[in-house]
């Protein structure tokens, strides 16, 4: 017998616990009739036209993505909107949608733990600590070996996906690394933690103006992290092949596939 979509939501909330979320996110099933026979599914960081397309053209039964779709609050679903759009179009499609966003960042092996395996940290432990040992929002560790921020920076460029913003750096190239705090998606929230605080650099994305600047002038006075910033959609989308893996143990008999779509909003750089 195939797993149904009911069947499929209990194993992704088994994975990645609903009750690890932020209280202002809106992780799970999104669309789709629970009883529905599940026998592909595709995974994106996005519920945008490119991947909703993508998993309709492949067929898919379910599209699995990071961030949810109807994050913040709608009162309609019209298709005049970009939102009911897609909703529209998977319904038809029969393919239905669900999400795992910050209950897939606090989890061992979640978005960040990826990182910080792929960067062969160790020691590691999470910068904001849930409830469960070894689980919380980012990770701090150590290297292998110390390295210079300038390495590490080309490093992260070289790891993670071509994005028009690459990597942005503030801090000495030659500045010794040894220790890292790390968070996938946007991480601003954690310039003042204490792990991060202690680190010789924080990795994240969407640094904005003011905390950036606050963070790099705290650091020459009274000492910090240098600061890493790398695309969104590009930190997170190396955690969807091992969420992939996680599912395919999970569902034997089911096809599972990861979209290479870039879907970070930006297009281009221009730069001196």
């Amino acid at each position: 017998m195939p797993f149904s979509l009911a069947d499929i939501t209990r194993v992704a909330h088994a994975l990645w616990p609903l009750d690890g979320a932020e209280g202002w996110d809106a992780p799970g099933l999104v669309s789709g009739d629970p009883n529905r026979p599940i026998r592909s599914i595709h995974l994106a960081v996005d519920a945008v036209s490119d991947t909703v397309d993508e998993a309709i053209e492949a067929g898919a039964d379910l599209l699995l993505t990071h961030h949810p779709l109807l994050l913040r609050g709608v009162t309609s679903v019209a298709e005049d909107g970009y939102k009911g759009a897609l909703l529209s179009r998977l319904i038809r499609a029969d393919c239905a949608l669900l999400a795992a966003h910050t209950n897939a960042d606090v989890v061992a092996d979640g978005v960040s733990d990826v990182i910080a395996t792929r960067l062969g940290l160790i020691d590691v432990l999470p910068i904001t600590e849930s409830s469960a040992p070894g689980t919380g929002i980012g990770r701090y560790g150590r290297l292998t070996a110390p390295t210079t921020l300038g390495h590490l920076a080309h490093t992260l460029l070289e790891l993670l996906p071509a994005t028009a913003s690459g990597v942005r750096v503030a801090g000495d190239y030659s500045a010794p690394i040894s220790t890292v705090a790390l968070c996938g998606g946007a991480g601003d929230s954690l310039l003042r933690n204490p792990r991060v605080l202690a680190a010789d650099v924080y990795i994240t994305s969407d640094l904005r103006h003011h905390p950036a600047q606050e963070a790099r002038e705290q650091a020459l006075c009274g000492g910090g992290p240098a600061l890493v910033d790398v695309a969104h959609w590009a930190s997170e989308w190396l955690w969807l092949e091992p969420a992939a893996e996680q599912l395919r143990e999970a569902l034997p008999g089911v096809s599972i596939s990861v979209s290479e779509l870039n879907t970070d909003p930006w297009d281009f750089a221009v730069v001196h």
